[in-house]
């Protein structure tokens, strides 16, 4: 079984380009899938629905989350998708076996009155306080995930059109607009800040640090403990300003569908969740205003 494992990694990486984070949590889950099948003394290639039922069954049992054993469960599936498209065996076992249902956590975003402290501009003469501003509002301006913002190249920028090229999950490439963005700030950055920061050293990146191309959890770091220096009570993350930035497109009248799209979503229903989002705010202006609440 394990060197179908490693084929199966290396047509993860090769073909369907998928990132080594999720080629490492695949292995894993790989790894437990066979614990079972050692515990139950049965061979990979003569499993049957009925095992891939037992199977999931034992994850319950052995109290993982619904969330891992969903994690769990597509690994093992994607793999017997695998063995049938080199033909190794003709039907996959847990093709239609379901997922344990996840409850969805409404995610975190800035209110109001905590966006109105987060983006108030300073005027400081610190190269990486201006760059660190200018990654925050860069952030906010297009809903990027942090790793698609480090993976930016100065040549994805199309600075007339106000519009960066991105590449997003699943090697998928799409466009964003960055027009929100103050040009001041912009402008200062790529053509002061960011030279300046680099020296002598080359770099083809939007965002750089002192030794060249800056790192997603460099990114994280920077935006949390701005939210600190700000004075922001709740956990702040880059992902929490790609929430806030979809949650105040909805709020103004964005259409689902558009945001959507801007945020790289592959389904409608991923994006969904921003609508019950919008709907507790809705709910709290309510309770608040209403005189007879």
């Amino acid at each position: 079984m394990n060197s179908y494992i490693q084929s199966f990694k290396e047509y993860l990486e090769l073909e369907l380009n998928y990132s080594l984070k999720t080629i490492k949590t695949y292995d894993e889950a790989l790894k437990r899938y066979q614990d079972f099948l050692t515990i139950h003394h049965l061979s990979f290639l003569s499993v049957t629905k009925d095992i891939a039922t037992s199977y999931k069954a034992y994850l319950v049992k052995e109290n993982y989350e619904a969330k891992t054993s969903s994690l769990y469960l597509s690994a093992v599936r994607s793999f017997y998708h695998y063995l049938v498209e080199i033909k190794k065996i003709n039907i996959n076992p847990f093709a239609h076996l379901k997922n344990p249902k996840v409850s969805k956590k409404l995610p975190s975003f800035l209110n109001a009155s905590e966006e109105e402290k987060f983006f108030l501009e300073e005027n400081t003469d610190d190269d990486l306080k201006v760059r660190n501003y200018f990654i925050i509002l860069f952030l906010y301006t297009t809903g990027l995930r942090v790793s698609e913002l480090c993976q930016i190249k100065l040549e994805d920028m199309h600075f007339n059109e106000k519009k960066v090229k991105v590449m997003g999950k699943g090697s998928k490439e799409r466009i964003v607009f960055y027009k929100a963005m103050p040009e001041h700030i912009l402008k200062y950055y790529i053509e002061k800040v960011r030279l300046r920061i680099l020296k002598d050293i080359k770099s083809d990146y939007l965002i750089v640090s002192k030794t060249g191309k800056l790192s997603s959890r460099s990114v994280e770091k920077i935006v949390h403990e701005y939210a600190l220096s700000k004075h922001i009570k709740s956990k702040v993350t880059p992902h929490t300003l790609r929430h806030t930035f979809a949650t105040d497109l909805l709020n103004e009248g964005a259409d689902i569908r558009s945001v959507g799209q801007m945020l790289g979503h592959e389904s409608l229903s991923t994006t969904q969740i921003y609508t019950h989002v919008s709907a507790e705010a809705l709910k709290e202006v309510y309770k608040h205003t209403h005189p007879r609440e």
